[in-house]
């Protein structure tokens, strides 16, 4: 056998490295696609409840005749975690909505404003499907034609039209929707649809929520009892600007579809818009109210009724309770704070003022910290933008008057305010002096379990 000169040998040493390197590099390429096929291990953290948490948890809600509800655990992000809900909703249901006016809004969102602003048939029916653990948000073409999957698979296996199917998707923003995870459940959501199951659809459109969020109310419509129900997920990226989270409210009453989309708007004004978490305002905020007809009661047709605002008052009370768990499943949340504004030139300026400092960093912090920090309270009135004259201006903790005429109140005792804030619920009061205008905002404190909750919220 001839022997090998030192230059054969190195190019034998490097083909085989570069056959090694070709092996190693094509186990790679299949553990990756394996590791982007497969769902995401669940979190190992275990969820806290917020202390702030309605006592006796969900409440009892009955079912809402010609809603069904059924969810899945179909992968999304997370293994074994229930993350799509389906609703249907039987024939001759209006339905209304609301949305982020996020100008990064997502392509469920997109499509959902699309199909409202239609006259698309009530007779067919109406289908929702929401997910968890992917917002389906800035993915391009490829979160149009997510939808668009999703839609005409529901559409299909439900038999209503595709105009008439209603897609949500909440979670982590960037990444594409492996939607046909979402598809591939539908064999079983389907069979599994019934009227009880609004609790676990609360459930299933969590993302760091501690607790599912549910209300009901009940009213009587011409001796007639009709009931207004409702889901809704939040506790971050929750900012007021027309929804600020995911709800989904239903009601049996029957309403002509503009009076509800009016009804809808203006309800949602006084209760999502009135709550901030962290003053950031999500790309996938969506409210729909469905109402399917199905109670006895005379049809609404005309918002300046007595049933009318029967009705809108009882809606009311549903997203003003939806609205405030939020605030109350803020991410590290342990202070729930009504911020009420009075004596303002207008309602537009008292809101101003109670947005500033419901969203006011070192207000919150303060809070956190249980420091009756007033001076914070009269920074964030002078940033506000509304007219303020600081010697009318005056400043209540609860009871306490902290100050008022432009200076500290004579009557202040620190003790007795630092005592105040050492309250899960705190209520801070300011009244400008100025006229008659006034608003109110729920909001929290920010603490150390909030940096903690979103500093590692894609890992």
């Amino acid at each position: 056998m001839a022997k090998k000169s030192g230059k054969q040998l190195r190019a034998e040493i490097k083909k085989l490295k570069t056959r090694k390197l070709k092996s190693k590099l094509k186990k790679l390429r299949a553990l990756t696609e394996a590791e982007a096929a497969a769902p995401l291990e669940p979190s190992t953290e275990a969820v806290v409840v917020s202390p702030l948490a309605p006592e006796g948890g969900f409440p009892v809600i009955p079912p809402i005749e010609g809603v069904d509800f059924a969810t899945v655990a179909a992968g999304v992000r997370y293994a074994g975690r229930t993350d799509v809900m389906l609703a249907r909703l039987a024939p001759g249901t209006t339905l209304a909505g609301v949305f982020t006016r996020s100008a990064t809004r997502s392509a469920a969102v997109l499509d959902c404003q699309a199909k409202l602003a239609t006259d698309a048939a009530a007779d067919a029916g109406a289908a929702i499907v929401v997910n968890s653990g992917n917002a389906n948000t800035f993915t391009g073409a490829a979160g149009v034609a997510a939808v668009e999957a999703i839609v005409a698979a529901v559409s299909t296996t439900l038999g209503v039209p595709t105009g008439r199917v209603f897609t949500s998707s909440t979670g982590v923003i960037g990444e594409d929707l492996p939607h046909e995870r979402i598809t591939a459940a539908l064999p079983v959501l389907a069979p599994a649809l019934a009227a009880d199951g609004m609790s676990d659809a609360a459930r299933a459109i969590m993302t760091t929520d501690t607790f599912p969020k549910g209300s009901v109310a009940e009213l009587d419509l011409g001796g007639t009892t009709v009931r207004v129900a409702g889901i809704a997920k939040g506790s971050g990226m929750i900012a007021p600007d027309m929804a600020t989270m995911l709800a989904y409210v239903f009601t049996d009453a029957a309403v002509d579809r503009a009076v509800l989309q009016d009804m809808l708007r203006r309800t949602v004004d006084r209760s999502f818009n009135r709550i901030s978490v962290d003053s950031d305002t999500s790309t996938s905020d969506t409210v729909l109210l469905a109402a399917t007809g199905r109670a006895s009661a005379p049809a609404i047709t005309d918002r300046a009724t007595p049933e009318a605002r029967a009705l809108e008052s009882a809606l009311e009370v549903v997203l003003s309770d939806l609205a405030q768990q939020i605030v109350r499943d803020g991410e590290g949340a342990t202070k729930f704070v009504e911020v009420k504004v009075t004596g303002a030139d207008t309602d537009a300026d008292a809101l101003r003022v109670a947005r500033a400092i419901a969203e006011s960093p070192l207000v919150k912090t303060a809070i956190a910290g249980e420091d009756p920090n007033w001076g914070r309270i009269v920074m964030a009135v002078g940033k506000s933008g509304a007219r303020a004259d600081r010697d009318r201006l005056t400043i209540r903790f609860g009871a306490l008057t902290v100050a008022d005429g432009g200076r500290v109140s004579p009557r202040y005792s620190e003790a007795a305010a630092a005592a105040y804030m050492r309250n899960s619920e705190l209520v801070i009061g300011v009244d400008l002096g100025l006229g008659q205008g006034a608003s109110t905002m729920w909001t929290c404190d920010l603490t150390h379990r909030y940096i903690d909750i979103n500093a590692d919220y894609r890992s």
